[in-house]
């Protein structure tokens, strides 16, 4: 009976052990971008910082936002005027550091002949609602001097589309050109039925940032977020000082071979991995939003209200 129970004590404590050492869940949500594929690896580092990332897929940034109010995303990559649409709209969340720049190039179809933005009067541009592009491409409509719309009727006809279709529209003729993200940019001019035409990176803007936000549950969860932020720095730091694994591991694992080397290397060319965010940019980026109407922001949130880069601060001190 003495030997059962023993048993049974070393049972229970090494279970108890086991609990108090359980890595902690994450829950990430994440797009399927070259530039986003630090924030992928994050998983691949994670039991060093005693966590598990449980890593899930979305269309769009703004298709995140949904899923953090429901309580089943904690952690998330965005371009920065999707979170803005978020907090705006009641979403309780907070931008904590920037994890990429760029990622966006505005192609033509390769028979349109059209040289600048200035040609798109009487062209169908296409672009995905709620990005990072739709907010670049209405500056550099408005700074071409050019009105748009989804009707015809303005200078502009715009097509909105999901990123994944709009390759497939430019090359069938259906657009004559489209302001997309990378790798499918890269893609677009690598398989020669595209043309870029701008980098849109000349508006006060300047090269959008993508952003990581945590919720704000998450965020007061000091000790969990202080190690994913650590986490966080550790994969970005990883990627921009091993380009050839970064490039091995975005086309391998997250792209399944479905891109080449030279469509990873023009994309990442065009969206380096980055660290940092600053309420100022958020600022002028909602101030955009406001002004050509993206998000359709009822009450734009203030950057320095809700951009915290504490964590962020602390673990590059730490890095």
């Amino acid at each position: 009976m003495k030997s059962l129970m023993r048993h049974l004590l070393v049972a229970a404590a090494v279970v108890a052990a086991t609990s108090a050492h359980a890595a902690d869940k994450v829950r990430l949500g994440n797009l399927k971008f070259a530039h986003y594929g630090a924030i992928s690896y994050m998983k691949e580092l994670a039991p060093k910082y005693n966590l598990q990332i449980e890593e899930r897929f979305f269309a769009k940034g703004i298709d995140i936002l949904p899923a953090i109010v429901a309580g089943e995303v904690d952690v998330a990559a965005s371009a920065v005027d999707a979170a803005i649409a978020g907090r705006a709209s009641g979403v309780p969340i907070y931008a904590v550091a920037g994890f990429a720049k760029g990622g966006a190039r505005i192609v033509v179809g390769d028979k349109t002949g059209i040289k600048s933005v200035a040609d798109f009067k009487g062209k169908k541009v296409g672009v995905a609602r709620g990005g990072a592009q739709e907010l670049l491409l209405l500056a550099e409509l408005s700074k071409a001097g050019l009105t748009w719309s989804e009707k015809p009727g303005k200078d502009v006809q715009l097509v909105y589309m999901a990123f994944a279709d709009l390759n497939q529209a430019l090359m069938a003729g259906n657009i004559d050109a489209m302001c997309q993200s990378e790798p499918q940019a890269s893609q677009a001019v690598n398989k020669g039925f595209g043309i870029e035409i701008l980098k849109p990176y000349d508006t006060p803007m300047g090269m959008p940032v993508r952003s990581l936000v945590f919720s704000e549950s998450f965020y007061k969860n000091k000790d969990v977020a202080e190690r994913t932020m650590k986490l966080f720095v550790e994969a970005t730091k990883y990627f921009i000082d091993h380009p050839a694994e970064a490039e091995k591991y975005v086309i391998n694992d997250m792209f399944k071979g479905q891109i080449t080397d030279q469509d990873f290397k023009d994309a990442i060319g065009n969206s380096p991995y980055s660290y940092e965010i600053t309420p100022e940019h958020v600022q002028i980026t909602t101030d955009l939003m406001v002004k050509y109407g993206v998000g359709k922001l009822a009450n734009p949130p203030k950057a320095t209200d809700w951009v915290k880069t504490d964590l962020l601060s602390d673990a590059l001190k730490a890095k």
